[in-house]
């Protein structure tokens, strides 16, 4: 049995879990009209079948994990759920990551090169955060009454299972300086606190930018747990993370296919010269590379 101090620790982790699902399942309920009239109800592009796979997974993972916790369940099977919740963490991390990758192919006319490179790096992170997550992977996954499944990690198992979250916030992060350069490049600096949600491609800056904020004072707490929390703490925040990025992005694609009938991104984009005119729709780029 723990001590009252663990005891307390495992608590908050166990009412970090509740939370998230909390947020979670209300989104879900919340955001349900918008889903069907501007997913259900329109042609299904790639967007819309990312968006789906996104909020499914994510509402039936979580769900069944809460379920899990309150399970009664032996040590071998307790040892293979702890596997099973990373597993799930680094698919609904890709899953993420792909929906934005998404966003700067088409914020940036479909450029091959920009896709190409992101696939690069994104390749590279995920090759990081799989040796840092499973490469040695041992967790010490002890039942407790009342609480249920729950693992903890040593120092160095911690600082390794870290690098997932890591690699996903540096992915954000260059999601992020895309979105921004890319917006300067084509509307100018000083024009950047001028934005309005009148168009799409201000709805794409101003979400990213939300998103990554959010993101930002989500994940950096639950990095930190693993690299300077004590035993009972590390990693308990990866939950409540995956669940508010699952429906954070949620919102970003609802967002966009509010404002348009197809694709993720449809819109007309002006450099400051107002020359240069690059038509943006990634439905019709991902019909023409057979996606």
């Amino acid at each position: 049995m723990p001590d009252i101090t663990e005891s307390q620790q495992l608590w908050i982790h166990l009412y970090a879990v509740l939370v998230a699902n909390s947020i979670l399942i209300y989104d879900h309920i919340a955001t349900l009209p918008e889903e069907i009239a501007f997913i259900w109800r329109r042609p299904k592009a790639l967007s819309s079948k990312l968006f789906l796979v996104n909020r499914y997974i994510a509402l039936l993972g979580n769900i069944f994990a809460l379920c899990i916790d309150f399970l009664p369940m032996s040590d071998e099977s307790c040892v293979k759920y702890t596997l099973c919740r990373q597993l799930f963490f680094l698919f609904q991390g890709l899953i993420v990551c792909l929906i934005l990758t998404i966003r700067i192919y088409a914020l940036y006319g479909c450029s091959k090169r920009v896709l190409i490179s992101m696939i690069i790096i994104g390749f590279i992170l995920v090759i990081v955060a799989c040796a840092g997550t499973f490469g040695h992977f041992s967790s010490n996954a002890t039942i407790y009454p009342g609480i249920g499944c729950y693992e903890t990690y040593t120092a160095e198992i911690a600082a390794r299972v870290g690098l997932a979250w890591v690699a996903l916030f540096v992915f954000e992060l260059l999601i992020f300086i895309l979105t921004v350069y890319r917006i300067c490049k084509t509307r100018g600096l000083l024009r950047l606190s001028l934005f309005t949600r009148s168009n799409v491609v201000n709805i794409v800056f101003h979400d990213g930018a939300m998103y990554f904020r959010a993101m930002t004072l989500i994940n950096i707490p639950n990095i930190l747990t693993y690299y300077s929390g004590s035993v009972n703490t590390r990693g308990s925040l990866a939950t409540f993370t995956s669940s508010m990025s699952a429906t954070l992005i949620s919102r970003l694609v609802l967002n966009l296919h509010e404002s348009m009938d197809t694709g993720i991104l449809s819109t007309t984009v002006r450099d400051s010269s107002d020359f240069l005119t690059t038509r943006v729709n990634v439905q019709s780029a991902i019909s023409s590379h057979h996606w």
